[in-house]
C-alpha cells in the first residue's frame, strides 16, 4: 500500500458490470494522495479482470483476490487491514463520485473538528431522472429501524445544511482510521464481520457515537447510487441476503440496546418483530435460518454484548428522537 491520505475500498462481487464507471469517476477526483483498492468476493464473473482494465490511471491501485465471499463487511475489513491511511472511504461499485465528493468530505471533516468526527457521508442520489434522493445520512427511527434520510423522495433542495447525523451509509462514506480503531471491538476490524451484508455500516455509526465520534453530513459532497436493496425489494433479494438482513437487525440491537431503551420501545420493537415473523413464516420460510442461527450462537452473542457495553461511553437515545444536529460553527 502506498502513503495515500484516503484509501479508496471497493468490495466487487460479481460487479464486473458496474465497476468500469466507479472506478472513472475515482480518476476523476480533485483530491490528492488518493488511493484505490478493490477486494473481490470470489465473483463468477469477470470482475476481477474488468477492475484491473479499468484501473484509474495515476491512481496507485490493488485488487485483493480474497476467494471466498466474505460479504462487504469482510471485504472492507480486508482493505482496512492491509491500508494504513488517515481515512477509508467505502465505495459501492454501484455508486458514482462527482469530481470533488471527497475533497469536499475532507474539508467538511478538517472544517468541523469541534465536532470530534468518526465519519463524513455525502447527498446521494438515485441513479435516473428527475432526480431522486438516495441517502442524505442516516436517522434512527423508535422501532430500532435505521433509514436514509430523504430516501425515496424527489430531489428538492432538502437536507442542504451540513449536519452531525446518526450515522453514515456504507455506500460512499469516509470513515476515520483513528475513530475506527477506538470504536473497534475486534482490533484491525472497521466493521463486525459477523454482519457479512446488510446493517454493518448503521451498527459501526452506533459504536462510534457510544465512544462519543460524530458522523458528519455534507450536502456539497454528491455522489450517484444505483440502490439494489430498498424496502419492498426483498423478493428481490437472494435468500442468503435476506436471512443476514434479518439475523443482523438481532445482532445490532443485542450490542447496543440499553435496558432502559428497551422499556420505551418496547411497544413498537414487539409490533415489528412480531411482523417479521409473520412475514417469514407466510412468505420467506428460508429465513429462519437467522432465528436458529441466533439460537445456537446465544452465548457468543451475550459475550460480545459484554465487551460492547464495557466501552459504551455515550448514550444513543437522542438519535431516536432527532434526524440531525447542528455543526458548530466553521472556523473563519
Amino acid at each position: 500500500m502506498s502513503a495515500a491520505r484516503v484509501t479508496v475500498a471497493i468490495v466487487s462481487h460479481d460487479s464486473a458490470a458496474d465497476l468500469p464507471g466507479c472506478l472513472a469517476a475515482l480518476g476523476r477526483q480533485t483530491l490528492p494522495s488518493l488511493e484505490v483498492v478493490v477486494a473481490d468476493c470470489a465473483s463468477a464473473d469477470e470482475s476481477v479482470a474488468v477492475a484491473r482494465a479499468s484501473a484509474p490511471a495515476g491512481l496507485p491501485f490493488q485488487v485483493l483476490e480474497l476467494g471466498e465471499n466474505r460479504g462487504f463487511a469482510g471485504g472492507m475489513n480486508a482493505v482496512f487491514a492491509a491500508s494504513r491511511a488517515p481515512y477509508l472511504l467505502t465505495l459501492n461499485p454501484d455508486a458514482t463520485l462527482a469530481p470533488d465528493y471527497l475533497e469536499r468530505l475532507v474539508a467538511r471533516v478538517e472544517r468541523s473538528r469541534a465536532a470530534r468526527p468518526g465519519a463524513a457521508t455525502g447527498r446521494l442520489l438515485r441513479v435516473g431522472e428527475p432526480p431522486v434522493l438516495d441517502a442524505c445520512g442516516m436517522y434512527l427511527f423508535w422501532t430500532w429501524r435505521h433509514l436514509d434520510r430523504g430516501a425515496g423522495r424527489p430531489d428538492r433542495g432538502q437536507y442542504a445544511r451540513p449536519a452531525r447525523v446518526f450515522g453514515a451509509t456504507g455506500a460512499a462514506s469516509l470513515w476515520l482510521r483513528a475513530a475506527a480503531e477506538d470504536a473497534a471491538v475486534t482490533p484491525g476490524e472497521l466493521f463486525d464481520s459477523r454482519f457479512h451484508t446488510f446493517r454493518e455500516d448503521a451498527e459501526l455509526s452506533m459504536r462510534l457515537q457510544e465512544r462519543g465520534w460524530s458522523v458528519l453530513y455534507e450536502p456539497g459532497a454528491v455522489a450517484r447510487h444505483r440502490r439494489a436493496a430498498v424496502p419492498g425489494r426483498r423478493r428481490r433479494l437472494s435468500a442468503a441476503a435476506n436471512a443476514s438482513s434479518l439475523r443482523n437487525r438481532y445482532l445490532l440491537r443485542a450490542d447496543h440496546q440499553t435496558l432502559a431503551n428497551l422499556l420505551w420501545t418496547l411497544p413498537a420493537t414487539l409490533w415489528r418483530d412480531a411482523a417479521a415473523l409473520a412475514w417469514v413464516l407466510v412468505a420467506e420460510r428460508s429465513s429462519l435460518a437467522a432465528y436458529a442461527w441466533l439460537w445456537r450462537h446465544r452465548r457468543e452473542i451475550l459475550a460480545h454484548r459484554r465487551q460492547v457495553r464495557a466501552r459504551a461511553s455515550h448514550a444513543l437515545d437522542r438519535w431516536f428522537l432527532r434526524r440531525e444536529e447542528p455543526l458548530p460553527e466553521d472556523p473563519p
